[in-house]
């Protein structure tokens, strides 16, 4: 027991272990690895070859083109680009394929001569197979492309990516400023409807007491007494008296009126009896 403690201590004690030169070492090391396996995987791309779709038939995956090209060598990796949205909408509408269909397609095969080989003897030629297959009428328009690596492809891609990412952003900033100017005018009318409706009411507190003030109120007209200028009498200085009349004028004046008295009777009384003559005729 005695002798594996002391083991036990010399290799926790050991100088290699906490050495920075041994770290140093061991990364070296990885990093040789690690150069060996990228070389080794360049190497293999270099033999690698790649051939182009330009047209995908119908219902066609990548599943169902591996299987049918597996058959002429090895294949390492397939990529089928996804077609329009919009033909897509316009084959639906029509009534016809509802699935995702794709417009073109790369396929990188194990080995450049077999890439080349297959190229050639497929181009313009029917897919084939069973004749309740599907694509048995379909044609191949398959090329392959010299000096065309996978990672030109992915770089592509990427770079389709990024312009369409940057696109996305620009419609979303567009879409976003829009939204925003449209809202601060709406808070803009709001605010300016919320003003103009103040003032109506300020307006409508002002002319009330104004409307109130112009009510005529009952008022009490006093009579007019109207004056009228009057000449003064003849003889009506100091000192002199009025003229007075004489008494025989007087006594004539009253015998007229008696006089007049009888002959207005006598005029009536003749005017009864001829009134009643007549009755008493009739």
């Amino acid at each position: 027991m005695a002798e594996e403690e002391e083991r036990e201590l010399d290799g926790r004690s050991s100088p290699d272990e906490g050495d920075p030169k041994s770290d140093d070492g061991k990364g070296d090391k990885r990093k040789i690895k690690r150069k060996k396996r990228l070389l080794k995987e360049a190497e293999k791309a270099d033999k690698r070859g790649v051939c182009y779709l330009s047209r995908i038939p119908p219902r066609m995956d990548p599943l169902k083109l591996r299987q049918i090209l597996s058959q002429y060598g090895e294949i390492q990796r397939i990529y089928l680009t996804p077609e329009d949205e919009a033909a897509r909408i316009h084959r639906k509408k029509g009534g016809g394929f509802r699935g995702q269909g794709f417009s073109e397609g790369w396929v990188e095969f194990a080995n450049k001569s077999i890439a080349k080989r297959v190229a050639k003897m497929l181009n313009g030629q029917e897919i084939g197979g069973r004749k309740r297959s599907m694509f048995y009428y379909d044609l191949w328009n398959i090329k392959y492309l010299s000096k065309f690596k996978w990672d030109d492809l992915t770089e592509e891609i990427a770079y389709k990516n990024a312009i369409r990412e940057q696109k996305l952003a620009l419609e979303i900033s567009a879409a976003k400023r829009e939204s925003s100017f449209y809202l601060s005018k709406v808070d803009q009318s709001r605010a300016l409807s919320s003003i103009e409706e103040r003032i109506k009411k300020k307006r409508k507190v002002q002319q009330e007491p104004e409307a109130t003030s112009d009510v005529p109120e009952p008022q009490f007209v006093p009579k007019t007494i109207r004056q009228y200028p009057q000449k003064k009498p003849v003889g009506a200085k100091e000192g002199e008296g009025k003229p007075g009349l004489s008494k025989d004028l007087l006594a004539g004046v009253k015998l007229y009126r008696y006089g007049m008295q009888i002959t207005r009777t006598n005029d009536c009384m003749s005017v009864c009896t001829f009134y009643v003559s007549q009755k008493f005729n009739s």
